[in-house]
């Protein structure tokens, strides 16, 4: 099967397996990883994980724009990050989504050599989803494979899923999606130039290219870190269209104004930390009230970075 290329060249006499978007690698994702390694490993065997490109997500609801919490490098890096031995990456299409959850996991098992299956508690693979956990277990006895069901992780209360992180940061609630995720969200792009409004206004800001399809949290005014160049400055970084000037953009543009330099950063990669939302978007009167903001946004961003590593 053309479609399972990549799962095929990766011929394996036996393995532990985990299958699954895993968009953000939030912290039920890290827990899941970590019992699927020690387990192989245990067992003296490869952990080995299996994920899609595009997310069945953004296949499925056609969403080009605002959905993946990571982007496919960040989802590999942080993956390997916790000791899994190898992934897979299967390009997500309409013939793929319509093979039959026993027919992949027939796959799985032919070349892999299956052992056993690590999956959330609110997982489900194959044609219509129906390849539910206990679905997989009844498969695994006729095939001769283990399934391990996660429970679900809670953080502050909240189940830990990436549905739950992406309303968490659509509502600029970046704390608690940090907490789910298990670390600080993070946009990373290059440095394009923009319209250099801020530079006028003696503030400026480093515009950044964002891929598309990754979800940008709430418009507003965030407390953040810039990772660029080698090096690491505070920041304050605002989502938004800009509406105090008369011709807002027409989407949403990420515009950090990095604390204590006056490097431009035109053409590298800026990776950039989330910390803490200040205040929503809004319109100012006139730019002499905006930049009296900005300067009270800055001094309150300074006590944030006052307490945080």
């Amino acid at each position: 099967m053309d479609l399972l290329l990549p799962l095929h060249q990766r011929k394996q006499p036996a393995s532990w397996v985990a299958i699954g978007a895993f968009d953000g690698v939030h912290h039920g994702h890290q827990v899941l990883f970590r019992h699927l390694v020690a387990g192989a490993h245990q067992a003296g065997l490869p952990a080995v994980v299996i994920t899609f490109e595009p997310l069945p997500g953004v296949f499925f609801n056609h969403q080009t724009n605002g959905y993946a919490i990571s982007s496919l490098e960040d989802r590999l890096n942080l993956i390997r990050d916790l000791g899994v031995d190898d992934i897979i990456v299967l390009n997500f299409t309409r013939e793929f989504a319509d093979i039959e959850a026993a027919v992949f996991m027939r796959e799985v098992k032919n070349t892999l050599g299956l052992q056993q299956l690590v999956a959330g508690f609110n997982f489900a693979l194959g044609k219509d989803a129906a390849g539910t956990v206990t679905e997989l277990q009844h498969l695994g006895e006729q095939l001769g494979f283990l399934v391990h069901v996660e429970s679900p992780v809670r953080v502050e209360g909240k189940v830990v899923s990436s549905s739950n992180i992406r309303k968490s940061l659509r509502e600029g609630d970046i704390r608690s999606a940090n907490a789910m995720l298990g670390r600080r969200f993070t946009l990373d792009g290059e440095v394009i130039h923009g319209e250099h409004r801020g530079g006028k206004l003696g503030i400026p800001t480093a515009n950044l290219s964002i891929a598309r399809g990754r979800l940008l949290p709430a418009n507003g005014v965030y407390v953040t870190r810039a990772h660029v160049g080698g090096k690491t400055y505070d920041a304050v970084t605002n989502v938004g269209v800009r509406p105090t000037f008369d011709n807002p953009l027409p989407a949403p543009r990420i515009e950090p104004h990095l604390l204590d330099t006056q490097e431009d950063f035109y053409q590298q990669q800026l990776c950039l930390e989330f910390l803490d939302y200040l205040r929503p978007e809004q319109k100012f009167p006139d730019s002499q009230a905006l930049v009296a903001q900005i300067q009270q946004d800055i001094a309150r961003a300074r006590e944030v970075f006052a307490h945080e590593p």
